[in-house]
């Protein structure tokens, strides 16, 4: 299979790929390796945040200077499609559940929300498009798998793991939100005591009485992200149930067809 020059492809992509980084000639030859440079930044990123990955910061670290770096990644664009697709790593083994789309659909985004758990500054990271690098890829196949497998076509299967994606990043980008806030919390006898009489003069009584009853909180818990999710997968769920009940509908309209007579 030809490869296309490295120039035609986006930032990383073929490292991502295991393909050779052409020569920068800027010197003696290296003396890292990219997986080295790679784990340096995810080190860096996950004891500083995203704001760390500079070009300088990832050199001091492993002691290197400024210029030298780039003998293994040409920009800080390519670095960081290493960096996404190390801290990514191996989709989960759905195959190892229950066998019902719904657990598989589960573990698939709870593993996402996991990942942000561990490495954070994931939430910063901009996206660029559709997953190009082996790890993503491998993710966006195993819960392909399994909607597909459910009955629905591939579009919509696309459409529903967009929607359990978004979902996993808005609950990964809460949790490291409030994890890592310097701010005075919100929640706490002195906010709901200055709140309660000016929420009961607005008329606000729901959110009165559970800010009175401590239902009101700043955590996102797992009960939270269980709630959130199952009303995605009765989404999906009602999705399917309708692709099912079609399919013999439209089976029967085929067969029900009768075939055009030959005879004059």
């Amino acid at each position: 299979m030809p490869i296309a020059e490295d120039s035609e492809l986006p930032p990383g992509l073929a490292l991502a790929w295991g393909l050779p980084a052409k020569s920068t000639k800027l010197g003696r030859k290296p003396s890292q390796s990219i997986e080295q440079i790679v784990g340096a930044a995810v080190d860096l990123a996950d004891a500083d945040g995203f704001g760390a990955l500079s070009m300088p910061k990832i050199a001091q670290r492993l002691g290197l200077t400024a210029n030298a770096i780039y003998r293994y990644v040409r920009s800080r664009d390519e670095l960081l499609v290493l960096v996404a697709e190390a801290a990514w790593g191996p989709a989960p083994d759905l195959a190892a559940g229950t066998g019902d789309w719904r657990d598989a659909a589960n573990v698939w985004t709870r593993a996402m929300i996991d990942r942000f758990d561990v490495h954070p500054w994931l939430c910063d990271l901009p996206v660029r498009g559709a997953p190009v690098t082996p790890n993503l890829l491998d993710w966006t196949e195993a819960i392909l798998e399994v909607l597909t497998g459910a009955g629905l076509p591939p579009a919509e299967a696309l459409g529903c793991a967009f929607v359990l994606d978004g979902y996993a990043r808005q609950i990964g980008g809460m949790r490291r939100d409030l994890r890592y806030s310097t701010a005075p919390p919100t929640q706490s006898d002195t906010v709901t005591r200055f709140l309660l009489p000016r929420l009961r003069e607005r008329g606000h009584s729901v959110l009165a009485s559970m800010m009175d009853g401590n239902d009101y909180t700043d955590d996102v818990a797992d009960d939270d992200v269980t709630f959130g999710l199952d009303l995605i997968l009765d989404g999906i769920d009602a999705l399917v149930t309708a692709k099912r009940a079609a399919e013999p509908a439209a089976q029967g309209r085929r067969g029900d067809r009768s075939p055009e007579r030959t005879d004059q």
